[in-house]
């Protein structure tokens, strides 16, 4: 004759099992979209996503050429964009480090004989033609001289104030004083539209 506790025993563990069963499939439905699995586990992000979602390859050679020099052609925009900004990795090393750009910014900041020199040097050299009045020649010549002073002298003050602000804002700076006379001279003949990189202060600004 079987046991009554026996079968009272059974009973009791199938009670116990089958609820368990029941909240595990109740949560597999009820779970929302958003649902997020305990940690420990891996959840794709969306950077990941996009790297998966690559370009395709390139259908042939013609097409390949083709991506090829459109992405030199940015690449050549950005590069001169970054020139233009005075960012030291897109620039040639004349125009690198910050003692050039502190000069850039002394010439950029006022108004340079040397900017409207070659324009008035075109006016007299066409006055001292043989073809005009001797008049005229004379008064070319005299401006020519004019000229010559004013830009001198010019570059004389221009220089001066490059080296006293450099000496004032970097003290510890190692210029070699030649060839920044040389290059702040050669920046303040340049038309201010086609200096590079471009002017970072306006006329007047200061430092």
């Amino acid at each position: 004759m079987p046991s009554l506790f026996k079968r009272r025993a059974d009973a009791a563990e199938t009670v116990d099992i089958e609820p368990d069963e029941a909240t595990e499939a109740d949560e597999s439905v009820t779970r929302p979209r958003a649902y997020t699995e305990k940690k420990g586990k891996a959840t794709p992000k969306r950077s990941d996503a996009q790297k998966r979602a690559k370009e395709a390859p390139p259908a042939d050679r013609k097409e390949a050429a083709r991506r090829l020099r459109d992405r030199q052609r940015s690449e050549r925009a950005e590069a001169r964009q970054k020139m233009a900004a005075g960012d030291d990795r897109y620039l040639p090393a004349r125009d690198r480090g910050p003692e050039k750009a502190l000069a850039r910014r002394v010439v950029d900041s006022r108004r340079n004989i040397g900017s409207y020199f070659l324009i008035a040097a075109l006016v007299i050299l066409i006055g001292t033609s043989q073809s005009m009045p001797p008049l005229v020649r004379t008064v070319a010549q005299v401006l020519w001289f004019a000229l010559a002073f004013l830009f001198v002298l010019d570059s004389v003050l221009l220089c001066r104030k490059v080296r006293k602000t450099l000496k004032a804002k970097m003290p510890k700076a190692t210029v070699r004083w030649g060839s920044m006379y040389m290059y702040v001279v050669m920046r303040s003949i340049t038309f201010r539209k086609l200096r590079l990189p471009s002017p970072q202060v306006k006329i007047g600004e200061p430092l």
